[in-house]
């Protein structure tokens, strides 16, 4: 066995996978389980689907639809740029969300298991000048490969949550021999830089969250215009990026005001595919629910407009002026994103488990944009005072959109530490077609 694949059996025994290189597979098959697109799924075995274009190429991953859309304006000055990009995610909403937002502009596919012989047929096919990699995804096969054939990759919009943190640092050798294979490490904050640091990455740097310098998300204006009328008067707030259990403590808030307020609960759990098993939820609690994929209409009999569609939360948030952020109210959530709702003019509220965003929060909290709530009882408090206190909500909504303005900057910053890695790139893509009508 090679000193590289001592190094990645290390890795995922950490994980608490015996068996190498099968782990790779199983990790990979876990984080995609009921996520395929079965006629994609060659693509997770290296297959590609499309000719690899003329011209440098920076091969571009982001996990999930967050990171996607994170990255969207770094792909967009690549392009600018004449490099080609190939993006790859790991869902299949992700891919879809992908061609929605990018079309043509981008090569997708479907990012490969980190097995050895499916990361170097991808390798292979695809030639990549440069690998760029979204948050915190550190897959050994991937890594090692990529170092062995001198491909820099970069880890940008990087951070490490508190539980990674403490489970890398119990094994120190595998954390140094794979982080420090990084060209680059751009991290979301000092306490993330020092963390990469601290594990073996080197150089670092600290750019901000790029989040902050995505765009607001777009809505259909015939369909907001539909809702608006059909909602009239009525209070609203929602809960977004909702985990398992938060749907039923939004039903619980909803029946606690509903009497005093008669207002609609919009809830947007952050995996629609589980919408059916949360309308069987809320209508057992005996509450009228009206679902965004079947068109229904909201009347004022509607308590529950269930948003169980992709890619529209631009237009669940322009329904409200009341945002619960979910994956936060449950110890091991991590916290959703709280951007979306602060730069669409929404007062904020979140349960205590935000470690994903923790310096975004901060912000938040310190320009009373956000407040936080440790349980049903409390966010029902929350609600009813911010339905109640129009003043108070406009002056979150406001202080929200100042504190986006005050954070934006990352993705400028990016741009400027990864030149040494682009601008080579563009020469090239730039002396190439003179090179060939020379010819």
């Amino acid at each position: 066995m090679t000193a590289l694949a001592r190094i990645g059996l290390a890795a995922y025994r950490w994980a608490g996978i015996i068996g190498y290189p099968a782990a790779g597979l199983v990790l990979r098959a876990r984080a995609m389980r009921g996520k395929e697109d079965r006629a994609r799924l060659s693509e997770r075995l290296g297959h590609a689907a499309f000719e690899r274009p003329h011209g440098p190429l920076v091969w571009v991953h982001a996990a999930s639809v967050g990171e996607m859309m994170a990255i969207t304006a770094l792909m967009r000055e690549l392009r600018r740029s004449q490099i080609n990009v190939l993006l790859t995610t790991g869902t299949v909403t992700s891919a879809e969300i992908a061609w929605q937002r990018l079309k043509n502009e981008v090569i997708h596919q479907f990012v490969p298991l980190d097995l050895g012989p499916a990361v170097r047929r991808f390798l292979d096919h695809w030639q990549p000048d440069l690998a760029i990699t979204v948050e915190s995804e550190i897959w050994p096969s991937t890594l090692m490969e990529l170092h062995q054939r001198q491909i820099p990759q970069i880890l940008v919009n990087a951070r490490l949550s508190d539980r990674s943190h403490t489970r890398w640092q119990r094994h120190p050798a595998v954390a140094q021999s794979l982080f420090s294979k990084l060209s680059l490490v751009v991290a979301q904050s000092d306490v993330d830089a020092e963390r990469f640091r601290d594990l073996g990455a080197w150089p670092v740097t600290v750019s901000g969250n790029i989040k902050v310098d995505t765009d607001a998300p777009p809505c259909d204006q015939a369909a907001l215009s539909t809702y608006e009328r059909q909602i009239g008067h009525r209070k609203t707030w929602a809960a977004i990026s909702t985990a398992e259990g938060e749907e039923k403590l939004a039903a619980m808030v909803h029946r606690a005001l509903r009497a005093s307020m008669g207002q609609l609960s919009i809830v947007v759990p952050r995996h629609p595919d589980r919408c059916d098993e949360i309308e069987t939820m809320l209508v057992a609690q005996g509450l009228t629910v009206a679902r965004r994929s079947r068109n229904d209409a909201v009347t004022p009999q509607t308590d529950i407009l269930l948003g169980d569609t992709i890619g529209e939360m631009g237009l669940y948030l322009r329904l409200t002026e009341i945002a619960f952020v979910g994956r936060s109210l449950y110890q091991g959530g991590g916290g959703g994103n709280p951007l979306e709702p602060a730069v669409l003019g929404c007062a904020v509220l979140a349960g205590p488990h935000v470690e994903n965003f923790r310096e975004t929060y901060q912000a938040l909290v310190r320009n009373g944009a956000a407040r936080m709530v440790r349980d049903a009882e409390m966010l029902a408090k929350g609600v009813h005072y911010l339905m109640n206190e129009h003043l108070v909500r406009h002056k979150m909504a406001d202080a929200g959109m100042e504190a986006v303005q005050q954070m934006r900057g990352a993705l400028t910053t990016t741009m400027k530490v990864l030149e040494p890695y682009t601008n080579p790139l563009t020469v090239k893509a730039r002396l190439e077609p003179q090179q060939a009508a020379g010819e």
